[in-house]
């Protein structure tokens, strides 16, 4: 079961005025700003968690800073000084405890934050996704706009929670335990830098423009399996029914193979360099060069041997920062590019709100000179002039690839015509505010998109406070009522992965919805497709025009064009019959 439902507005005022306004709080950060701005306000949070973990990192020193210290004493010559070893433990036990309640401060707040980075990204995203015309979002996959919406707000939660503390950290930790190892002894703290040396100078290779194109060779990869999974699920019933399965399999098979090329070639760049790294950073590595440096010196006689374990002790942390960057790199550059998707999205123009709104006269539709393009160079709608009036039921007719899809999402305004203008009760649809153009149309689509949520909810989503006999009236004209009545808990039922609906039953609900809803204008793009006959007759006669409400319908049976008082043939682009222009309805 599908839970979206961008493809099915299916007349809902309510979810529109919600979208807008969502828009207005989050997704006002215009193109040039882009995530920076919507991230701004949570800057002085984030340094606050940073200074958090510092605090927390820097007093978890304490305990071995206390131990080196009681070992130094105990290992000196002569009796050792009771009250200081004493100090070092307290000054230990009190470090304990301080780390303890601040990186514990430190991750509840990243956390907190982080869910509320997420939700502010993830509503400017719903929002600009709501208010970008269909054509522009057409450009982009499926699967790439569910990765950005997903796993691309997901990918920034490293990036907020964990990274910047955790770098922090790892750069003021060895700083304090350098400078401590410095008081104890510098020859031998330069002996144990010598491993840090050699890691930092492999860095550069993790960050070569060869590296950052196999990554977002990969990133793509990725994306294309996601529309191979998409495609095929959704189209299974089609393929075993005409025994496509092999191609089908083959393209996913094919993106399979490509994202698999992909990542063994992002792994051998990065298999050596990173094998490398590992081993200077080592413990034993470290260890053998603080041993072998100390046992040096101290056979020379340039350092006492109780001078050795703080370096034994401390000597690890130096290769934190190293160690930090190459297991926060590939985290920070999942972010960043994240971020960019997100930006992209956010860039995508909306459709222009209208300064000074105007309110229709009435809801007589018109179309004058209508162009429309996909930005492809090729244009769907060449010159259609047409009239609705109210009262009406005009249908829409002609060969596949005509525009008439293109055509009917007009005038709920998924897009703007590229030339000429779309009409309602006189007034342009570019200077009629969303909500009231909610109010006014509403729209059905063949593909049905339904929330997980209850049937009842999916029914009033444009009418979010109707009662439960408006429901229920909305579902008998639609002829859904008692197929509802049979699922598992009637109009409670939550519609999801445990409840299956047929595509007609779905298209019903779809009705039911735009029934309740009662708009003026009423557009169906072959919503009754999947029905049988009989029912498709009892919900003609539900969507017979009452009053002065508008039907445009794009018909695919002989009955629909039969009821009719309008048809209009549209081929390849143009109205060849049928239509009444705007001069000829004056």
């Amino acid at each position: 079961m599908a839970t979206d439902t961008a493809a099915d507005p299916a007349a809902a005022p309510a979810a529109a005025s919600a979208a807008d306004s969502a828009a207005d709080r989050a997704s006002g950060p215009p193109a040039d700003t882009g995530t920076s701005r919507l991230l701004r306000p949570y800057a002085g949070g984030l340094a606050g968690v940073v200074v958090l973990h510092v605090l927390g990192a820097v007093a978890g020193l304490a305990p071995l800073i206390a131990v080196a210290e009681t070992g130094r004493e105990l290992l000196a010559p002569g009796p050792p000084d009771a009250d200081r070893v004493w100090a070092a433990v307290a000054f230990g036990a009190v470090g304990l405890l301080v780390r303890l309640v601040l990186t514990s401060a430190a991750s509840g707040a990243a956390h907190v934050l982080d869910g509320r980075v997420q939700l502010t990204l993830r509503r400017a995203l719903a929002a600009r996704l709501g208010r970008a015309p269909v054509a522009a979002l057409s450009r982009r996959r499926t699967g790439e706009l569910a990765k950005v919406v997903g796993d691309g707000v997901s990918a920034v939660h490293p990036f907020i929670a964990h990274t910047p503390g955790e770098l922090a950290t790892s750069f003021a930790v060895p700083l304090v335990s350098l400078v401590y190892l410095f008081t104890v002894d510098w020859r031998l703290t330069l002996v144990t830098l010598a491993p840090v040396a050699l890691a930092v100078a492999l860095v550069p290779l993790l960050t070569t423009p060869a590296r950052r194109r196999v990554e977002e060779e990969f990133e793509t990869a990725m994306g294309r399996i996601s529309d191979a999974v998409l495609e095929f699920v959704r189209g299974i019933a089609v393929v075993k029914a005409f025994g496509g399965a092999g191609r089908s399999h083959r393209a996913f098979r094919t993106a399979v193979e490509r994202f698999v090329a992909s990542f063994l070639r992002m792994v051998r760049g990065l298999a050596p360099v990173g094998a490398a790294m590992q081993l200077a950073l080592s413990p034993p590595v470290v260890l053998g060069t603080v041993l072998a440096g100390g046992a040096f010196l101290i056979a020379r006689g340039g350092m006492e041997p109780a001078d050795l374990p703080p370096f034994l002790l401390l000597g690890l942390g130096l290769t934190a920062p190293v160690a930090a960057l190459g297991h926060g790199f590939d985290d920070m550059l999942a972010a960043r590019r994240a971020i960019g998707r997100i930006r992209e999205v956010l860039a995508e123009p909306p459709l222009p709100e209208p300064a000074r709104p105007r309110t229709p006269r009435g809801h007589r539709v018109e179309l004058r000179g209508v162009r429309f393009g996909y930005g492809d160079g090729r244009e769907v709608l060449r010159g259609v002039d047409l009239v609705l009036e109210p009262g009406t039921v005009t249908a829409v007719v002609g060969p596949s690839g005509g525009g008439k899809s293109t055509l009917v999402r007009l005038l709920p305004r998924f897009f703007d015509p590229t030339a000429g203008s779309v009409r309602l009760g006189g007034v342009d649809l570019r200077d009629i505010a969303a909500p009231d153009l909610s109010a006014a149309v509403s729209f059905v689509f063949q593909e049905v998109f339904l929330l997980r949520a209850p049937v009842a909810d999916n029914i009033a989503l444009a009418v979010p406070d109707a009662d439960r006999d408006d429901v229920v009236r909305a579902a008998r004209r639609a002829r859904i009522h008692d197929r509802i009545l049979r699922l598992p808990d009637g109009y409670d039922t939550v519609l999801g992965d445990g409840i299956r609906l047929s595509a007609g039953e779905e298209q019903r609900i779809a009705l039911a919805r735009a029934l309740l809803a009662d708009t003026p204008v009423l557009v169906l793009d072959e919503a009754t497709a999947f029905a049988d006959p009989e029912t498709e007759r009892a919900v003609r006669r539900a969507l017979a025009p009452r009053g002065d409400r508008t039907l445009l319908v794009i018909a695919h049976r002989p009955e629909t064009v039969a009821d009719a008082d309008t048809v209009v043939v549209l081929e390849d682009g143009t109205v060849v019959s049928g239509a009444h222009t705007p001069e000829e309805s004056r």
